[in-house]
């Protein structure tokens, strides 16, 4: 099967809308709220910012900084990346990560918009795989749109979740939400559930179970085992592992099958 290549266009003005919310977000904190605990263990608002540079430097093909990290919250070769380029950035001023921000990433959108065809369509080793490069960069917008929640939500401020930006990031957390549904929710052959997302990014989104496993479809045949309701945010922030069901009584709701649903809303948490 040939893999859709997204919009060559449409992403990179989409992540350059999405580096612009992040500028805005940050824009004039003084030291202390850049210092402030994020939604991500051990990172504060600055290091999720660093990390985003860190990310947008090696695709730019600067060296990693060779230093010696440890933490905690370090649990792969990958974690211990990241953090290299935190902590050669910590040292650092709010205001002049902000600035090395801004000139990293208008050094990606300049390389983007020379990106041949040829090059956008190739498929290179991504997070979710090998995978066109311009997948690639929707999962780079993926990771930054996210990340907006980890610094909104640790200084305990609201976003715009973001239109068309919002949309497209949207949809690196579906493919695999089958397995949230089979492995994770234990739901049997012949379950129809439907996640009904309301808020900034309202859609519907309807998955069948069969052989023991679970795919997306554009429609039911028949009623729905069970309704998740649930806020675009909130859904968000569960995909991403963010935030516990049980931290939010009463802001989502289930029809149907309740059991099957409680489970549900408990394993939607998975990482690229």
């Amino acid at each position: 099967m040939t893999a859709t290549v997204p919009d060559r266009a449409e992403i990179t003005a989409a992540l350059s809308d999405q580096w612009d919310a992040l500028a805005r977000l940050v824009d004039g904190l003084d030291e202390e709220a850049w210092r402030t605990a994020s939604a991500l263990p051990g990172w504060t608002v600055f290091d999720v910012l660093a990390h985003i540079i860190g990310t947008e430097s090696i695709l730019l093909g600067l060296p990693v900084p060779d230093l010696d990290v440890s933490g905690a919250h370090i649990r792969n070769d990958i974690g211990t990346l990241n953090e290299k380029w935190i902590e050669s950035l910590r040292p650092l001023a709010g205001s002049q990560l902000l600035e090395r921000f801004l000139e990293v990433t208008g050094k990606r959108l300049k390389a983007l918009g020379e990106t041949s065809d040829e090059t956008w369509a190739e498929r290179v080793p991504t997070p979710v795989g090998l995978e066109p490069y311009g997948r690639f960069m929707r999962v780079r917008l993926f990771d930054c749109w996210m990340h907006a929640f980890d610094i909104a939500d640790g200084l305990g401020v609201s976003i715009d979740e973001g239109g068309a930006r919002g949309r497209l990031a949207y949809q690196e957390l579906l493919p695999a939400l089958g397995k949230a549904v089979v492995k994770g929710a234990g739901a049997p052959d012949g379950a129809r559930i439907t996640f009904d997302i309301t808020g900034q990014l309202p859609h519907t989104v309807h998955v069948v179970v069969a052989g023991g496993r679970a795919a997306l479809v554009e429609s039911l045949d028949d009623p729905a085992t069970l309704v998740l309701t649930v806020d675009s945010g909130l859904f968000a922030r569960l995909r991403g592992g963010r935030t516990l069901a049980d931290e939010h009584p009463g802001e989502y709701t289930v029809t149907g099958d309740t059991e099957l649903g409680e489970r549900l809303v408990r394993s939607l948490a998975f990482t690229i």
